[in-house]
């Protein structure tokens, strides 16, 4: 058990503080998925809901004990505040360090679960095996049941990734870039085949796993939360459009659970990263992760959210409202008829409103006031939608006109605090938007002869 001596000269704490930093722009840590009960031998649970969250000062979701296991690395990834030609302080755990952390720090309520990744220690076989021990004696001398995400190591032994995937919750390994291209550049020592290997591998595993627990009700569940990856936007030029369909790829041939998108953070400054006048790219990372939901849940297929002509998402609306402005050819949808797939695809309603609008319907003809009442975003609907064949207000449908009243700070159609109340365009709304009213046009408005 040589590697179990392993950076134990440094104080824990202040380890501690030093992985805990060095694991921060690693974004792949979410917990839903696994419902697992207390067994009253071992401590804690699993709760399908996912963990409690909270946020960090850049925005960044926080709801695990989030560490590296080690920042130590042999790899020279051009983005990573870890590569091996950074000087930063480095630190590794022990495997009964992390244990101990995790298990104190759930007695104190302060986390539910623990998400495990790690910098490359003498070579991936190496790290994966400290992993492997460190989740082992987790969950067989420590008595942890709560949830456990980790990082599986490419290039690992095969076997050390399938031992530990009956341990863990979720497992994920980060594709790090969209294309092969943009890591040769700025990952050397990383290839697209070694990273797609174990996450075919875990695919597997988890295929396999559910065909056992259908025979054994007893068998071990392997990765029973699914597998994740990450991938880094901004620094290398792939468009939106490349992005969204390596995630719908991913989607369908490994089965994944969730992509997860970090916006770039230029933290080593070398010289072939690109500049960020602007800060990160926090909105567009945030329009990739609405297309994704989009993706998973409303049907959409990335060609259908842009295409090689129109390779980025407009930044000013979210991707359902720029697909529904492009095809105007489709609405206004009338809400009392329209299938579910139709009604998933209108700007302002959601899979449970979706849903419940389906099943109110059958007992009476949906008005706008159930709407609001069901969750549907009217602000964001009335431009889409009939309810008995007329319009909540006889908006024109027209590109420009309903762009504007999606962007505008105040819109043009006021909402009251119900949500339902709204002052009556004019005339003067209605038409030509640059120009103001003048007392004549009112005269003239009030007479007829306008």
């Amino acid at each position: 058990m040589e590697f179990l001596a392993v950076g134990q000269e440094m104080p824990l704490m202040e380890k501690l503080g030093i992985l805990a930093n060095s694991a921060k722009y690693d974004v792949a840590c979410t917990s839903s998925g696994v419902d697992r009960k207390g067994n009253g031998v071992d401590m804690g649970n699993c709760v399908a809901a996912g963990i409690c969250h909270s946020f960090s000062s850049d925005g960044r979701c926080i709801s695990l004990l989030k560490i590296l296991l080690t920042n130590e690395c042999i790899y020279d990834c051009k983005y990573c505040l870890n590569r091996c030609s950074n000087d930063v302080p480095r630190a590794t755990f022990t495997p009964d360090e992390v244990c101990t952390l995790t298990v104190e720090f759930y007695r104190r309520n302060y986390i539910e679960g623990l998400f495990l990744s790690s910098g490359i220690l003498n070579n991936p076989t190496f790290t994966m095996e400290l992993i492997f021990r460190t989740i082992w004696l987790l969950r067989k001398k420590y008595r942890f049941n709560g949830y456990v995400h980790v990082k599986a190591i490419p290039g690992a032994d095969p076997e050390l990734i399938r031992r530990t995937g009956f341990l863990v919750d979720r497992m994920s390994i980060n594709l790090e870039l969209p294309t092969a291209e943009g890591l040769r550049t700025l990952a050397p020592n990383k290839h697209r085949k070694s990273i797609l290997t174990p996450m075919r591998q875990i695919q597997n595993g988890i295929t396999a796993n559910k065909n056992d627990l259908v025979l054994y009700r007893n068998a071990p569940t392997f990765v029973g939360g699914g597998q994740a990856t990450q991938m880094i936007i901004g620094a290398t030029p792939e468009n939106d459009y490349q992005i969204l369909n390596v995630a719908e790829s991913l989607y369908q041939k490994f089965d994944l659970k969730r992509v997860f998108y970090s916006a770039f953070v230029n933290v080593t400054g070398d010289k072939q990263l690109p500049a960020l006048p602007g800060g990160p790219p926090l909105l567009r990372e945030h329009r990739l992760y609405q297309a994704d939901w989009l993706l998973r849940f409303y049907g959409f297929k990335a060609s259908e959210l842009l295409d090689e002509k129109r390779p980025f998402f407009n930044v000013m609306l979210d991707p359902k409202e720029d697909w529904a402005v492009r095809h105007l050819d489709q609405f206004p949808v009338e809400i009392n008829r329209a299938p579910l797939e139709q009604l998933l695809r209108i700007p302002g309603v959601g899979v449970k409103s979706a849903q419940r609008i389906v099943a109110a319907r059958r007992s009476a003809n949906l008005t706008f006031a159930d709407l609001k009442k069901i969750g549907v975003v009217l602000k964001r609907a009335l431009y889409f939608i009939t309810c008995g064949g007329r319009m909540m207000y006889p908006v024109k449908l027209e590109e420009d006109y309903i762009v504007r009243n999606l962007t505008e700070k105040q819109e043009r159609i006021r909402f009251g605090s119900d949500g339902m109340s709204y002052r009556q365009m004019s005339l003067f709304d209605v038409g030509n938007f640059g120009q103001p009213v003048t007392v004549t046009d009112r005269i003239q408005a009030a007479a007829g002869q306008l």
